[in-house]
């Protein structure tokens, strides 16, 4: 008797070393080079795929059930995909959700964005922790037609995102106004009519649901592009600064970001909150240096010390550089640490109400363990704004 005919691979991975993975591909079709990292948390695969942290790298995901929820687009962080694509174990199936108004498939496909399913994704995941973030071509192809020579080439031909500034990428064009608030039930996403601070947010690649968390803080936001200057943030008069998350390298944006937040700190007393690239471009205006990690921290389970109370919170993490601690110049403490690595967490100034973190505070990882840092920062402008002369 005749066996079953195996279906053709109408998707394949390829590392930079040759190492090839066969699988079904879903969404767009086409080719994209990137940078490959793994994230472990088990929901969120919409808003990482639209977290603009992401540019310039494919993810691959631990959790096995991928697109089993669709998607919605109250749940975008950012207006379209900003990751490359997406490796999964399991193709994805019909969504099974109230919330769902599409497929993760055909979004993907709309989107321009290229999925592989039916990977060894622990297999990948393995080799990622052990040899560091490779460089990878992703093809989808539904014929199955693949020039595995080229794409070794151009894996091997990807310039890595150390020294890239991918920040000008995702930023927004112009400066605009923000008031939609956490999502609560059974309202949805509200309106902030009556707000007690005014934040300038620089958005290097701005999650909405940051921004949501600063107005439901109280906050009025103006956002503004990562090439603000100085005199562009102080222009508006604001009560407090936020430096938003981003891709890339740190000390690539920092050559335009870092002279920014120095003038902003020496010429004001404002409190400046920071969170992801924000709290790397923070550290590198304070005089401390960032590092490339062999894999980074990508996940919705990362527990974070907090060295100031001795807390431990339960963290979402998206970031594949991190600051030197050693290099924390004097003034400068570090408040926070991975409990994973012993990596550095966060940071502060020892007599000014400047700080910022790595992880993401805004994400809840089913905790809502850092939301604090939030109603830390508008509770420095309260105290600066009553401090001032009436």
């Amino acid at each position: 008797m005749a066996r079953p005919e195996t279906p053709k691979p109408t998707a394949c991975l390829v590392l930079a070393d040759g190492t090839l993975f066969h699988g079904h591909g879903f969404g767009a079709t086409g080719q994209r080079v990137a940078e490959l990292c793994f994230n472990t948390a088990m929901t969120g695969y919409q808003e990482i795929m639209t977290d603009p942290s992401y540019a310039g790298q494919v993810v691959t995901f631990t959790f096995p059930h991928i697109g089993n929820t669709g998607v919605t687009p109250e749940d975008d962080e950012t207006a379209d995909p900003v990751a490359a694509g997406m490796v999964v174990k399991w193709d994805p199936t019909e969504p099974s959700n109230w919330r769902a108004t599409d497929r993760l498939t055909d979004w993907l496909a709309r989107r321009g964005r290229i999925g592989i399913g039916g990977v060894d994704t622990r297999r990948l995941t393995r080799a990622i922790r052990q040899q560091g973030a490779p460089h990878v071509a992703l093809a989808h192809d539904p014929d199955g037609n693949f020039d595995i020579e080229a794409l070794v080439a151009a894996a091997r031909g990807f310039s890595g995102l150390e020294g890239l500034d991918l920040a000008r990428d995702v930023t927004c064009a112009q400066s605009y106004r923000w008031d939609e608030m956490r999502w609560a039930w059974p309202e949805g996403y509200a309106r902030q009519h009556a707000p007690k601070h005014k934040v300038v947010a620089v958005d290097y690649g701005a999650k909405r649901n940051i921004l949501r968390c600063l107005a439901s803080a109280g906050c009025d936001v103006t956002v503004l592009p990562a090439t603000a200057t100085a005199e562009d943030v102080l222009a508006l008069e604001p009560d407090g600064v936020f430096l938003s998350n981003g891709p890339g390298d740190p000390a690539a944006t920092g050559a335009y970001a870092v002279p920014m937040i120095r003038t902003v700190l020496d010429k004001t007393d404002l409190p400046v909150f920071g969170i992801c690239l924000g709290h790397q471009m923070l550290a590198l205006a304070l005089g401390a240096r960032t590092i490339k990690m062999n894999h980074g921290h990508h996940g919705a389970n990362h527990p974070v010390k907090d060295l100031t109370t001795g807390k431990v919170e339960i963290t979402s993490m998206n970031h594949g550089f991190t600051v030197d601690s050693q290099t924390l110049p004097a003034g400068v403490s570090e408040t926070h640490v991975s409990l994973f690595d012993g990596s550095n967490c966060g940071i502060a100034m020892t007599d000014r109400p400047v700080f910022s973190v790595q992880y993401h505070p805004e994400a809840s990882p089913g905790p809502m363990d850092s939301y604090y840092l939030f109603e830390r920062f508008a509770a420095a402008m309260a105290t600066r704004q009553g401090a001032q002369p009436g």
